[in-house]
């Protein structure tokens, strides 16, 4: 019986994250990390418009190399 109790109390968890966009606590699955589709867009314009940067070394061009 007790296990029983701490599994239901396990599955009834409510799991809250904060929105990297616009820092709203949320329980919202649906977009995760971000609060709304709203948020999702807004990050997903910042990758097309390359405001973000992966940093790695340059490739090297083959036709200077020669």
């Amino acid at each position: 019986m007790a296990e029983d109790t701490a599994q239901q109390t396990k599955d009834n968890v409510v799991k809250v994250h904060k929105c990297p966009i616009c820092g709203k606590l949320t329980d919202n699955i649906k977009y995760r990390p971000f609060c709304s589709k709203r948020c999702a867009d807004i990050d997903l314009g910042t990758w097309f418009n390359e405001g973000y940067v992966i940093e790695g070394k340059n490739p090297v061009d083959e036709e200077e190399s020669e």
